[in-house]
């Protein structure tokens, strides 16, 4: 399992997502699925201000994953880079609030001014695997002030078709970090 989706059996080694496409991170994890209850915690999170609940997500993230992420050798937490206007819109970056808890509960520390989107996308909910790669070419870039980690984990809310996480993991290798692993709260499924 290199995203976190379940195989189908236990030789398989990648999920159907993964072994279709040749992708930038190491691996990376997800506490739930994308159903039942989860997408409406993950809705007011991010649209009804209920700041709050990053603490609570963050907490099962570490009681899941702590073990893991030390394994990895994590030395940083770098959350998902909202572009500004959506920032100012939200008034927040749900990715890096939860990034901030899981690093309180974690004690790895946290990077906010690692990596920018340079480019205002469309949101990738309305878009194909293919839309979604080409709405995000060229939209993140590391900035002149990080000094390069070898081992980060990239945070952000939920994990769909890897584009983001790929992206993203393609220019912090560039910049020479050498191993990329993610968490989400949630993941996709068949999507």
């Amino acid at each position: 399992m290199k995203c976190g989706k379940p195989v189908q059996s236990e030789e398989q080694e990648y999920c159907d997502d993964c072994a279709k496409h040749t992708l930038a991170f190491e691996q990376g994890r997800s506490v739930w699925l994308h159903t039942g209850v989860v997408p409406q915690a993950i809705y007011r999170f991010k649209f009804h201000n209920k700041r709050y609940y990053a603490g609570v997500f963050a907490q099962e993230i570490a009681e899941q994953y702590g073990d893991w992420m030390r394994a990895m050798r994590i030395e940083v937490i770098i959350p998902v880079p909202l572009h500004s206007s959506k920032r100012r819109n939200r008034g927040f970056n749900q990715a890096e609030l939860l990034a901030k808890e899981l690093s309180v509960r974690t004690g790895i520390p946290i990077e906010t001014n690692a990596v920018v989107r340079v480019k205002k996308t469309r949101p990738q909910k309305r878009l194909d695997y293919q839309g979604r790669q080409r709405n995000l070419q060229g939209a993140f870039g590391v900035t002149k002030i990080w000094k390069t980690k070898k081992t980060i984990l990239l945070v952000d809310d939920i994990y769909t078709t890897g584009n983001t996480i790929h992206r993203l993991a393609k220019v912090l290798k560039k910049a020479g970090t050498q191993k990329v692993y993610f968490l989400t709260i949630s993941i996709g499924q068949g999507l």
